[in-house]
């Protein structure tokens, strides 16, 4: 069978490969994994609903819980004091490390950039706090 150029007549028919759908499922599967890969690299921060701890929740303590409250993008209060971010793991230490399970309740003012309230919850894993409970007051 001989192949004919687009353009010749000829009783033959035009025999290319039509390449569209090919490219229009690839293109289609690169979209899905772009939006699909942050996804699966999220940092490990895990979230339990309200409903599920509280059943299992037990009277605790306010003295096991400590309180941190983003006041600014520089400022933040640890229980009633207040401290320079920069020096919140120095601040906070001592007080994770004198409770044997501490829970650290963080909560943030209107205005606060996310970056600086994310900084906040960093700072406080890097203190050594294990239970991070986010509020929204």
């Amino acid at each position: 069978m001989k192949f004919k150029k687009p353009g010749q007549s000829g009783n033959g028919g035009l025999f290319e490969v039509n390449m569209t759908p090919l490219i229009d499922v690839s293109l289609v599967l690169v979209v899905m994994l772009l939006l699909t890969t942050p996804l699966a690299l999220e940092s490990s921060i895990m979230v339990r609903k309200s409903e599920q701890t509280a059943a299992k929740a037990e009277k605790t303590n306010d003295d096991d819980r400590i309180e941190l409250r983003v006041m600014s993008a520089e400022a933040v209060r640890v229980n009633r004091t207040v401290v320079a971010r920069d020096d919140l793991v120095d601040a906070l230490r001592p007080l994770v490390s004198a409770d044997s399970n501490p829970i650290v309740v963080i909560g943030c003012e209107d205005g606060v950039s996310h970056g600086a309230f994310v900084d906040v919850l960093d700072r406080a894993k890097l203190a050594g706090a294990s239970e991070i409970a986010v509020t929204g007051k």
